[in-house]
């Protein structure tokens, strides 16, 4: 596979790579460079994770090593699961299975937790190192990344330490690429900016969109407009069964207008789970309303429905067919290994607070 090939894996179906110049010479450089994206063990896995999982294994097919990275000791930082090492812990074991449910590959892709890493007194070196090549209000600005706004800095200390161990950790890893969320931005930032007044090597670092939220809001206030698990009616849990699936898109936002594209929930579960994952969109209905229709690209999906002969009912029930063909391996995956799933479940029965 050469660079061009390489480089057009890596960047479909991203919102911004800093910088494309730099993912080029990484590749012409290096046959296997080292990508990472990190998560908080938190709770129960929905459908956004689709996307990450195609992305993870772009990187794979290009010739990445990449790394999972659990940041156990980051999510106790952030408080969830109630601070609970050990409840982390086991989410993360779910999570792992929720990945490989999901079709991460069993080559090229490695998990890691971060408790492994922070006991080399090595890391610590370099955390007051990235510490003293950051100022505090960059800190405060690159809370944001853990969702939490900057003032929270000032209740809790322990948060300021989250986005200097976000960037250790790519640093201890020697990671060339970082991948995430376009809301890890921040992070990511922070980490080039030290890296550079250290000398260090700056890793690139490549976004992908979030998905939106199913009742719809503005890109301008990711919080609010990401899916989240946090609002069940407002996500697909990887776990719904086929009745959830559907009641929940009947329900979800879905304008008819083209300048909305991007705010539509529908539309980007279209373009960046069903379309990378199936290769096609089919969507059943009467004769008497225009009969079965079949698009082999997002494209000629929005084409239809921006002009209207493709309604937003009739695009919500392909939707609903679409990700319960794309869920049902995961369910199966589940019935065949429960262990982690029913762990999950217990913790969250056994914790007024969590539930």
């Amino acid at each position: 596979m050469d660079i061009e090939q390489r480089m057009a894996i890596v960047t479909r179906n991203t919102e911004e790579i800093v910088t494309e110049g730099e993912l080029r010479e990484l590749l012409s450089k290096k046959e296997t460079p080292r990508a990472y994206i990190g998560f908080e063990p938190s709770g129960l896995v929905h459908l956004g994770w689709a996307l990450v999982t195609s992305k993870i294994k772009d990187l794979a097919d290009a010739g990445f090593e990449v790394i999972v990275f659990w940041a156990d000791w980051h999510a106790s930082i952030n408080d969830k699961l109630e601070g609970d090492l050990d409840n982390i812990k086991a989410c993360a074991r779910y999570m792992e299975d929720c990945f490989r449910a999901l079709g991460v590959p069993e080559n090229g892709v490695k998990f890691v937790y971060a408790s492994e890493i922070l006991t080399d007194i090595d890391y610590w070196e370099k955390a007051i190192k990235v510490a003293k090549a950051t100022t505090l209000s960059r800190v405060k600005r690159a809370m944001t990344a853990l969702g939490r706004s900057e003032d929270e800095g000032e209740v809790d200390f322990s948060k300021l330490l989250y986005p200097i161990l976000q960037a250790t950790d790519i640093f201890s890893m020697d990671i060339d690429l970082a991948y995430a969320g376009i809301d890890q931005r921040r992070a990511h930032m922070l980490a080039r900016d030290a890296a550079e007044k250290l000398g260090w090597k700056k890793p690139v670092a490549l976004h992908t969109p979030l998905l939106p939220g199913l009742k719809g809001g503005s890109r301008m206030d990711p919080a609010a407009f990401k899916m989240s698990k946090s609002d069940p009616s407002g996500s697909i849990n990887i776990h719904d069964d086929d009745e959830a699936v559907r009641s929940k898109m009947k329900k979800a936002y879905c304008p008819p207008e083209k300048e909305k594209e991007a705010e539509n929930p529908i539309l980007m579960l279209c373009k960046y789970v069903i379309f990378p994952r199936l290769g096609r969109m089919d969507i059943s209905r009467p004769e008497k309303f225009g009969g079965d229709l079949s698009f082999s690209n997002y494209e000629e999906l929005i084409g239809s429905y921006f002009s209207g002969s493709l309604f937003p009912l009739d695009l919500k029930n392909g939707v609903s067919d679409a990700l319960i063909k794309i869920l049902g391996p995961v369910r199966e995956y589940f019935i065949e290994h429960p262990g982690s799933y029913d762990d999950m479940k217990r913790i969250f029965e056994g914790s007024a607070k969590l539930r």
